[in-house]
């Protein structure tokens, strides 16, 4: 049983890491402005779903092996980049086609976010840094602490990058009757998953 004070100590922490922008916000508002609202909720409920596995993956110890395996490291870094690319190519091709493209349906968004989220090595090492701070081995189960303060984290995180979303989205939903702004859309949409690409190649363990 996690003690009350420590996961109130636990709750601002954890929100004032959700409200720092990264790669999880910025790709929510690629998303919302991509395909809209229901697509941003969407990539935020996935986001937030891999977050929950890197707390459960920390709890169990798999993120430590990850972290001490510099070849697994830039292994999951560098499908992250490829996967980044192959989304901004495709949100490149999508704008350039028409403003009544179809949108990303949500439970591809949803994939997406999940995907992007589980690629990114910093996550597990940001788990592995953070959350045991807060896990004491004499309040009962250590996985089953994790798993708690991994879903007060996803949760916040979800809630706030789905906000990022919907903002965008709506932003994006005005815009995308204009074939002009339609294409720009799609770049803008290409450009943050191309940075969030770029910003993941150029990191470095530790």
């Amino acid at each position: 049983m996690i003690d009350p004070v420590t996961l109130l100590a636990f709750i601002p922490a954890a929100l004032a890491l959700n409200l720092t922008p990264g790669a999880d916000m910025m790709f929510c508002l690629g998303q919302g402005l991509r395909s809209g609202p229901k697509a941003a909720v969407a990539a935020s409920a996935g986001i937030s779903a891999g977050a929950f596995f890197h707390a459960a993956a920390a709890g169990l110890g798999l993120s430590a092996l990850i972290a001490a395996l510099p070849w697994a490291f830039d292994a999951i870094r560098w499908l992250g980049v490829a996967y980044l690319l192959w989304l901004a190519l495709q949100s490149l091709r999508g704008g350039a086609v028409a403003s009544d493209a179809p949108p990303v349906r949500a439970a591809r968004a949803f994939r997406d976010g999940l995907l992007v989220n589980l690629t990114n090595p910093k996550v597990i090492l940001f788990v592995l840094a953070f959350v045991p701070q807060f896990v004491d081995p004499a309040n009962g189960a250590v996985l089953g602490q994790f798993m708690i303060f991994g879903a007060v984290l996803s949760f916040g995180g979800f809630i706030i990058n789905a906000l990022v979303g919907l903002f965008a989205g709506g932003l994006g939903r005005q815009l995308t009757g204009n074939p002009v702004f339609a294409r720009w859309l799609g770049r803008i949409s290409a450009g943050i998953f191309a940075g969030l690409a770029l910003r993941l190649a150029l990191l470095e363990k530790g």
